[in-house]
């Protein structure tokens, strides 16, 4: 799961809730950002998903 530590359209509680409910889930959080994270950090956010990809 991503998510902007500042999400008012899914609040970052309710990722983080979801996540420690899922098992085997990852909550990737950026700071001061919104819903649009991977927009706001879309280098990072491409590493993530390429890493979790090759897993």
């Amino acid at each position: 799961m991503v998510n902007g530590s500042d999400d008012i359209v899914v609040p970052t509680v309710s990722s983080y809730i979801l996540q420690q409910n899922l098992p085997n889930a990852e909550l990737i959080l950026f700071p001061d950002s919104n819903h649009g994270s991977q927009f706001q950090f879309t280098e990072p956010f491409n590493r993530y998903v390429t890493d979790s990809l090759d897993r």
